[in-house]
């Protein structure tokens, strides 16, 4: 742990929110309205003349900080612009990065029910597309940043951007000082909500990993992007397909041919090389499993749940037809026409004049064509980082630090990554959430908490 500093005449905040992200927002707002409630049970009962409304609009000092020139910038980019909220059916089963049992204790706090809920309650209805995912009605993200911005507002936090936090330090009677270049706060609490590297333009540059392990903690050995798009060799096929969308299972096989994962979803040819759902969701688990074999690699099946020997069969059931009339029957005729270049094959052949080798050849692209995958794009076009801090090094109760109490963590900066359609939103959400009534609770016992805000803010 940090260097502790004197702690002298008062705090400037109850509980300071590091990023206004989906989990910071999340945390913010529930930390106030826990505030509130808990303020409205004790105010009829003390001997203070009754405050004005506009004393006693909140029990809490709630600031939060942002280091970004624009506030929520992932919320506004996520799902195209439309904000992909949450999933119809979530399921620790859906995330990788800490332990299933974890990650299913703390979603379980707060659920889709309790997300659809939520949002309903601030004028933001849902609808539920055929994916499962669920998106305003509006089909504008703005919707749904206005209206976190605005309930926020509603119960008087303060945010405040853009203010980029440096250094976080412990003070010797607890609490912590926050500072940066603009200057510094001291609370009581600090929720550090900062994100993970993804997206580094959002401001979720790896500075809040950074600052965690100077609190004491640790941070897993890789930390990787994830949702990310996959390069590609120059010279693979692959890229001469550029715009060219379909279904496809793609899946991580190791040297000896042992299938790790998989994903089948809608894939999408590039001029790079390769994205859509299914690339995506399999990008963390391809990079993730080279970090302990490099020779792990990719490949693509035209025919989910085909094996070689049933890709072969299909082929020679064709009789008469042309090989290419065959494969049109499955693929788009640009993919068919490449594959039989790759297979060395003209196109004019019936399946039964080709040689064997050259049929299976094909038959091996149908069922599982290698690609030679160089990299990913970065963490400039993730959509979520794969690493961060344990969750063992988290209390799953609170989501406080178990090696520097006082602070909390929630969203993205967490060992939890989650499959495309909304997963990630709905652990920020549950994080944040748990995060934020936490926090509120945990300074019941403060003789400074839970003043009328006339004596509370002076």
């Amino acid at each position: 742990m940090s260097d502790q500093v004197g702690n002298s005449a008062g705090f400037d905040a109850d509980i300071v929110v590091i990023g206004a992200g989906a989990a910071g927002l999340m945390s913010a707002i529930h930390a106030a309205r826990t505030a509130r409630q808990e303020f409205a049970k004790i105010i009829p009962t003390t001997d203070t003349p009754k405050a004005t409304d506009s004393q006693t609009q909140t029990a809490a000092r709630i600031v939060v900080l942002d280091g970004a020139p624009r506030i929520g910038i992932k919320i506004l980019v996520a799902g195209g612009g439309r904000c992909n909220v949450t999933h119809h059916v979530v399921r620790e089963q859906d995330y990788a990065g800490s332990t299933p049992a974890a990650i299913r204790r703390v979603l379980s706090r707060f659920t889709v029910a309790d997300c659809v809920a939520f949002f309903n309650q601030l004028g933001v209805e849902l609808k539920q597309e055929d994916t499962g995912k669920l998106f305003p009605v509006t089909d504008d993200a703005h919707t749904v940043l206005n209206a976190l911005l605005q309930a926020a507002r509603a119960v008087d936090v303060d945010i405040r951007s853009p203010l980029r936090v440096q250094t976080i330090t412990p003070l010797v009677d607890g609490g912590f000082e926050v500072a940066g270049a603009w200057g510094s706060l001291r609370a009581r609490r600090v929720a550090l909500c900062s994100g993970g590297k993804s997206l580094p333009k959002s401001g979720s540059d790896g500075l809040g990993l950074e600052l965690v392990q100077k609190l004491g903690h640790s941070v897993t050995e890789h930390v990787i992007p994830s949702l990310v798009p996959l390069v590609a060799s120059a010279q693979h096929w692959v890229r001469s397909l550029s715009g060219l969308t379909l279904d496809a299972e793609v899946r991580v096989v190791s040297a000896t041919g042992k299938r790790i994962t998989s994903f089948t979803n809608s894939m999408l040819f590039t001029h790079f090389g390769l994205s859509g759902p299914a690339v995506l969701d399999i990008s963390r688990y391809l990079m993730m499993e080279r970090t302990r074999d490099a020779s792990a690699s990719l490949q693509l099946s035209f025919m989910p749940g085909c094996s070689l020997e049933q890709a072969d069969t299909w082929l020679l059931e064709a009789k008469a037809q042309t090989v290419l009339s065959r494969l049109r029957e499955k693929l788009p005729e640009r993919l068919a026409k490449t594959l039989l270049e790759g297979a060395g094959i003209a196109s004019d052949r019936t399946p039964k004049q080709i040689e064997r080798d050259r049929r299976r050849a094909l038959a091996q692209l149908l069922c599982g064509a290698p690609v030679e995958i160089v990299g990913d794009r970065g963490f400039s076009h993730a959509e979520v980082t794969a690493g961060g801090v344990p969750l063992s090094e988290m209390n799953l109760a609170t989501m406080e630090s178990r090696k520097c109490p006082g602070l909390y963590m929630a969203g993205e900066i967490l060992d939890v990554d989650g499959r495309i359609g909304g997963f990630n939103f709905q652990w920020a959400w549950a994080s944040g959430f748990v995060a934020g009534i936490s926090m509120t609770s945990s300074l019941n016992s403060s003789p400074h908490f839970l003043k009328p805000n006339n004596e509370n803010n002076r």
